[in-house]
């Protein structure tokens, strides 16, 4: 551990001028902002700094209506006229520094008007190098690129780059796509040139390097036996060694997650290895063994590691590992990482979920945070003094926010459900909201959702349980939402509805104010809860929602394989299909689906639409045009009519006399 006095130095040499921040004091209630303010797609996002601390970049929105543009900042000096890179008629939507004049970025593009089929959008994507010396743009084929495999810091003009290698039509897209065959290239920044270093074959398909180039680890699948095969080899050798195989049927995972460059051969893997949740484990690949698990909680899966947060001086070196539960948690096993990490929360208002990256000297940090009181907010430490950089939503003010606090209820078999509640600023008891999320098969922990803390600030106390199905909990948790008969409509619509009931029990909850919104599989639960009796809820407010079960099952039925996945589609295939039970409904319905929805396509919506118009129940159907199923596509306009649906709704049309 490190001491009191070790932890202090090292704060004093990030910060060689004071700094302080006011204490918050309590306000008065406020009024609700006006859902103008909500609908706002983030204004500052993704702060990175460069390799050499002098400059930091960030994608900025800087009006309602605008794309992201890259800014690119002196780091000495945030004042000066930032140098700005856009795409028109392309959107940039992620980034990061390949070397400190380089910088690679995605855009997207929208090409059709309507989706070409399940899972096939209206977008189309590019790939680009942009040199800032030279301002000179290199772009890549829509198509071609699969992904920056390594940025190679120990060879700064030079990045891998990874294309597919595969029939996208064939067979192979029932395979997981970290198993997939790509090609691998050594490409040079300065000069355009490239270098074959591989081309995968399904046997060895994948292929990770380390940061001097060498290949590490790779994953292959056998069609024939049905096993998916991990290799490893060490840094001086050129033979690949299988090291462990796991069955398609499998329900455990394997996945490497690193290496240990001290010790050859000891990998670092996630892991079920016989137990309930999964595990971060040493790996022996030499001896094709698990040695001792590392972290291996009891009630929750590992989430994943942590990573230097100096990459270009550190760049393979893994420095803890993270589990998330009430919230992420970070055990630390380097004790500057974890020195670091502690005394920026202790510095940044409102900390919540903070990381942060260095420059390759370490002197030059950005830091990221977010949660229940932060929308999302980065600053930049230089020169010993803390600035902020930007927010996600300025407009926003953190103490008009709303709490988020963590809770386990019963369902009324017994089972213990975690769920997350958004609180209003007010007096209970309060209009509650149930929102689950999508998916269903997801991992959820709410720092800041901007959903809830919209409704929160407009008064409604906002419920998230993380009903069985929902990952991170164990295999135990997860299976029973399909494995003895598909619990859609049931069971997992039993633990929306009995923590419903338990926060009235608890006071919190209004029992003659309740309803039920949800996106995608969050929208299909608000669409079963409409027809459910003994109703639980006033209305419900259901977006992109399935609608039809055997139409949703038929568009996964030929893309997966083995018995996991076959085994989510049957939890689909026995559970309650929403369109055939529309003579049931008894509350109010708010129907909303973009109309390029891509994942849940609106032929879910017309049919739902259709049965609601036969059967003449009470409903109102709201489209937004040009939405597709994720969040990143609903822009200003489309967040601004959700949200004026939704909030109208709620206080006008949600059973008598309005929520």
């Amino acid at each position: 551990m490190i001491r009191k006095h070790q932890r202090r130095s090292i704060l004093a040499s990030l910060f060689a001028a004071g700094f302080g921040f006011a204490t918050l004091a309590s306000s008065a209630l406020p009024e609700p902002y006006p859902l103008e303010y909500w609908a706002l797609r983030e204004v500052v996002n993704d702060v990175q700094v460069s390799p050499e601390g002098d400059q930091i970049a960030l994608l900025k929105i800087a009006t309602k209506d605008a794309d992201p543009v890259l800014e690119i900042y002196d780091a000495s000096d945030l004042s000066k006229e930032p140098y700005r890179i856009g795409a028109d008629p392309m959107e940039i939507i992620n980034y990061y520094w390949v070397s400190n004049d380089v910088i690679a970025f995605n855009a997207r593009q929208v090409v059709r008007d309507q989706i070409e089929g399940f899972n096939q959008g209206v977008y189309e994507y590019k790939f680009a190098l942009v040199n800032l010396e030279n301002e000179r743009i290199k772009t890549f084929a829509e198509t071609e690129l699969a992904a920056v495999e390594n940025l190679l810091p120990d060879k700064p003009d030079h990045i891998i780059v990874a294309y597919e290698n595969y029939d996208t039509e064939g067979p192979g897209r029932r395979i997981s796509p970290d198993f997939r065959p790509a090609a691998y290239w050594e490409y040079n920044i300065k000069t355009g040139a490239k270098k074959l270093l591989y081309r995968g074959t399904w046997r060895v398909a994948a292929i990770e390097y380390d940061s001097k180039g060498n290949e590490r680890v790779a994953r292959g699948f056998d069609e024939r036996s049905g096993y998916f095969l991990w290799y490893y080899r060490d840094a001086d050798s050129e033979d690949w060694e299988e090291v462990y195989r796991l069955h398609e049927d499998e329900w455990e995972i394997f996945e490497i997650a690193g290496f240990d460059e001290q010790t050859p051969g000891l990998l670092f893997v996630y892991a079920h290895n016989g137990r309930n949740t999964i595990g971060l484990w040493e790996f022996d690949a030499h001896t094709k063994t698990f040695l001792e698990p590392i972290f291996h909680p009891p009630d929750v899966d590992v989430w994943g590691v942590s990573v230097h947060s100096n990459p270009w001086a550190h760049p393979d070196e893994i420095t803890g590992v993270i589990w998330r539960k009430d919230k992420r948690h970070i055990e630390f096993w380097n004790a500057e990482e974890e020195a670091l990490q502690r005394q920026l929360e202790e510095i940044i208002p409102n900390s919540h979920h903070l990381s942060f990256a260095r420059s390759r000297d370490g002197a030059t940090i950005v830091v990221a945070n977010q949660g229940p009181h932060d929308p999302g907010t980065y600053y930049l430490v230089k020169d010993g003094k803390l600035q902020v950089v930007g927010s996600h939503q300025p407009l926003i003010e953190s103490e008009k926010l709303a709490d988020v606090k963590y809770i386990t209820y019963e369902s009324r078999d017994g089972r213990t459900i975690p769920a997350f509640i958004t609180v209003p600023n007010s007096e209970p008891p309060y209009p509650l909201i149930v929102m689950p999320h999508g998916g269903p098969f997801v991992s959820e922990v709410v720092a800041y959702d901007e959903w809830g803390q919209m409704l929160a600030n407009n008064g409604y106390l906002v419920l998230q349980p993380q009903y069985r199905g929902s990952q991170g909990y164990g295999l135990e948790f997860y299976q029973a939402a399909f494995l003895h008969g598909g619990q859609g409509g049931y069971a997992m619509q039993d633990d929306k509805d009995d923590g419903a009931l338990y926060l009235v029990e608890q006071g919190l909850a209004d029992r003659e104010r309740m309803a039920m919104y949800g996106w995608s599989y969050g929208g299909y639960a608000a669409l079963v809860a409409a027809s459910r009796t003994p109703q639980v809820y006033q209305c419900v407010i259901a977006g992109a929602a399935v609608s039809d079960r055997n139409l949703q099952l038929n568009y996964y039925r030929f893309e997966l394989r083995g018995s996991g996945q076959v085994a989510q589609l049957n939890m689909w295939d026995d559970s309650i299909s929403p369109v055939k039970e529309v003579a049931k409904v008894n509350v109010p319905v708010l129907l909303i689906h973009g109309t390029v929805d891509q994942r849940v396509p609106p032929k879910h919506a017309k049919l739902y639409h259709r049965e609601l118009e036969r059967h003449e129940k009470n409903y109102k159907y709201v489209e937004l045009e040009g939405a597709d199923h994720f969040s990143s596509t609903l822009f200003y306009d489309h967040q601004l009519l959700l949200y004026q649906s939704m909030i109208d709704y709620l206080q006008n049309d949600c059973g008598p006399g309005g929520l």
